[in-house]
């Protein structure tokens, strides 16, 4: 009997499939087709809370929540860890069969406190019950100081809303330095989110009106994911990487063959792939043209800015245009779930 395509791509090669925002039947289904990991992030609460069959299951975790704490974002951070928890339940046989190879589950808080202070209490707090949940923490310049301490402190951590090469290099070298000083080290993933650059450079290019081969910007963000893992693998790291974000079905098809870990959402994504079946073949090796760096670089200065490790500074991480873009996502699902808690109070107190 012919394997799903997902677990011949495990066969074959070293391309793994982590499943996103999922809900627990989600992450059943996707556990059978062959996920070996999944991604939550700051808008899973209220993607949750929207759907029609997890919306029980919510209301009545946070119902509990709402009995002991007042404050309505407390609220929130408690049942988003509550939710994720039990997705991540769902991946623990994985992780104990794999011995903590895989069967990880990344959780992300709150986008509108990205403090140093903040990121590493609640990383600690989130990851606390159990071994296979992963801090998913923001390559900006409070989460790159978060990163240090919890590295250190062997918290697993998922590195997100990397846009460009320096972001991923700047990581690198920090769970190198760490795995220089400490023994076995936790795991440490790098996200590069192709899809959400791809998504932001046509509107940029769209806005602006440049005048770009469609051909070429369709490679942009996989020239920004190869290059990126190129360098991190000539420096021997043992950094994991991972490509995240994911808008069309070629990022993941064209991610096979990497040594490294796509996250896709089940609906739209993993779902089609299972119904279309394609062939596995290998095409991360495959170069992109000089001929189309040279055209994005010359005409696109936000691909520069990622594709040039000295194009931009840390400083700059955050308010770089594809991070924002990403971060805003978040932001607005953070403030309708807080609005949906605040309701849910006022209701229960009438």
């Amino acid at each position: 009997m012919k394997e799903t395509y997902f677990k011949r791509v495990h066969a074959q090669t070293p391309t793994r499939m982590w499943i996103n925002n999922v809900s627990r039947a989600q992450a059943d289904l996707a556990i059978a087709a062959g996920a070996t990991g999944c991604t939550q992030n700051p808008a899973y609460t209220w993607k949750m809370m929207q759907d029609p069959e997890e919306r029980p299951y919510v209301m009545e975790k946070l119902a509990a929540i709402l009995k002991d704490e007042p404050d309505d974002t407390q609220a929130l951070v408690k049942l988003q860890r509550a939710l994720v928890e039990g997705v991540a339940e769902k991946f623990m046989p994985m992780y104990e069969a794999s011995h903590g190879q895989c069967g990880y589950v990344s959780i992300q808080g709150d986008p509108f406190d990205e403090t140093e202070e903040s990121i590493v209490k609640y990383a600690k707090y989130k990851t606390a019950n159990l071994p296979n949940m992963t801090a998913k923490i923001p390559v900006v310049p409070g989460g790159i100081k978060a990163i240090r301490q919890l590295a250190m402190d062997r918290i697993p951590i998922n590195t997100t809303e990397i846009m460009a090469i320096r972001q991923a290099l700047e990581i690198a070298d920090i769970y190198d330095g760490v795995c220089a000083k400490i023994k076995d080290p936790a795991p440490m993933y790098y996200s590069v989110i192709t899809g959400i650059f791809d998504e932001y450079l046509a509107k940029y290019v769209a806005e602006k009106n440049i005048d770009v081969s469609p051909d070429s910007l369709w490679q942009a963000g996989l020239a920004v994911a190869k290059k990126a893992y190129s360098m991190v693998k000539e420096r021997n790291s043992q950094i994991r990487f991972i490509g995240g974000g994911a808008r069309g079905l070629h990022h993941f098809t064209e991610m096979v063959g990497a040594d490294c870990v796509v996250t896709i959402n089940w609906k739209g994504t993993a779902d089609k792939l299972l119904e279309q079946d394609p062939a596995v073949v290998q095409r991360f090796a495959m170069p992109i043209p000089q001929s189309v760096i040279d055209e994005l670089t010359e005409k696109v200065d936000e691909f520069r800015r990622a594709y040039y490790v000295n194009a931009i500074t840390e400083e700059e991480f955050e308010e770089y245009g594809p991070v924002v873009l990403f971060r805003s996502s978040f932001e607005k699902a953070w403030k309708s779930a807080l609005e949906e808690i605040k309701n849910q109070r006022a209701a229960m107190n009438k």
